[in-house]
């Protein structure tokens, strides 16, 4: 008997351990859904887009009172369940923001001193502890890069590319004024990250551990590979649905190299929603708007580009979150792509609802707006900017 898509993921969800699954899903406009709804519209959605697994907590009230995983986890069959562990990509952006913003609270940090100033000689003569994240020897004749700050390097205004091989020639530099415009970049938080460690004399490991995993409760969460991940992981799947090979070698880069669980990433954003993450001052720099975005894309040419589209919800960027504004107050999201994780969250703090959306697959955004709509009501997302092409859209290349 032939066996469709359908059929073995719905085999697959319900196999494992239960789900928390609230009986009414409260979404922000004041509707609701039950969460076999729910459940029933994923699996339509997972299945017409060939999305490999998918893994969600919906919060109202600020806590979690969905939380559910479907499809695949990995080529051994296993199921995607929400304490597996998961690639969290950009994701790693918000935890780090917390952190930061802890440091800023114990006098560590300050938001608007230069980086540079926090040190005893210029960043390029320190020696390199790392593969290539702390080499600064192109900075030698850059003279902007003294101006950059740790309020810079969160809302992604330093003047640094996303990543030093996107130049041509694949050096360090920085492109403009640092504070004058947005552009995405894991480059600046690297760059935070170096200084923080310098002045801490500890690891970003070790300040994770010590003052956000173990405090939230994240008890499997790191920024480097740990041998017992081994045990239950998730691989990436393309379009096509092929694996990719698990990268396991990262050293700890405080945008990007985050490995999680969903279980672990929802503590994270309850912990935001109720208020324990941070003082109130803080929560509300991180969440008040730095800087108005009027791209036409987040990325690629057409970040270069201004337009009008984005004005009803005054697009902008927080410290390490994008805000947006809606009738339910602002909106305050994070997305994460990597090659075979997909992760979008997005929170409205004022009324205590909001999502995190996990997948392993390339074909995850596709069904990230219709998700939203469905589950939160959300269509303020401004997933045009983000590139995120349903799966059904006529100008989809798959």
């Amino acid at each position: 008997m032939k066996i469709s898509y359908l059929t073995s993921v719905v085999f697959l969800l319900f196999i494992g351990s239960p789900a928390l699954k609230a009986q009414q899903i409260n979404k922000i406009d004041g509707s609701s859904i039950s969460a076999d709804s729910l459940r029933n519209k994923i699996l339509f959605l997972i299945e017409k887009a060939k999305v490999k697994g998918l893994e969600l907590a919906i919060f109202n009230k600020n806590k979690i009172v969905y939380k559910e995983a479907f499809g695949i986890g990995n080529d051994s069959g296993m199921k995607l369940h929400p304490s597996m562990s998961i690639y969290g990509a950009s994701l790693s952006k918000t935890v780090f923001t917390v952190l930061v913003l802890k440091l800023v609270e114990e006098g560590v940090l300050e938001l608007d001193k230069p980086l540079q100033d926090y040190l005893s000689k210029p960043i390029y003569e320190y020696p390199q502890k790392t593969k290539w994240q702390d080499n600064y020897n192109d900075l030698k004749t850059d003279t902007l890069y003294k101006r950059i700050t740790a309020r810079m390097c969160l809302d992604h205004t330093s003047g640094f590319p996303n990543w030093r091989w996107d130049n041509s020639d694949q050096k360090l530099r920085v492109a403009f004024m640092p504070g004058s415009r947005y552009s995405y970049s894991g480059e600046g938080m690297v760059y935070l990250q170096t200084v923080i460690e310098k002045i801490t004399g500890k690891s970003l490991e070790q300040l994770m551990q010590e003052k956000i995993f173990t405090p939230f409760n994240m008890t499997n969460s790191a920024y480097t590979w740990l041998s017992r991940f081994e045990v239950d992981y998730a691989l990436g799947y393309n379009n096509d649905g092929k694996a990719y090979e698990k990268d396991k070698d990262n050293e700890a880069r405080s945008p990007s190299t985050l490995e999680t669980t969903l279980d672990d990433y929802a503590k994270f954003v309850e912990t935001i929603l109720q208020g324990k993450a941070l003082k109130r001052q803080s929560r509300f720099e991180m969440f008040k708007p730095q800087i108005r975005l009027r791209s036409v894309n987040q990325f690629g040419p057409l970040s270069m580009k201004d337009t009008s589209a984005n004005e009803g919800i005054s697009l902008s960027y927080g410290l390490g979150w994008g805000l947006l504004k809606s009738p339910y107050g602002w909106g305050v999201f994070k997305e994460g792509h990597g090659d075979g994780f997909q992760h979008y969250c997005i929170v409205f703090p004022e009324i205590g609802i909001g999502i995190v959306i996990m997948t392993n697959s390339d074909n995850g955004e596709s069904i990230f707006k219709d998700l939203l709509e469905i589950a939160i009501a959300d269509k303020y997302t401004p997933w045009k900017w983000q590139n995120y092409i349903p799966y059904n859209d006529p100008s989809s290349q798959k």
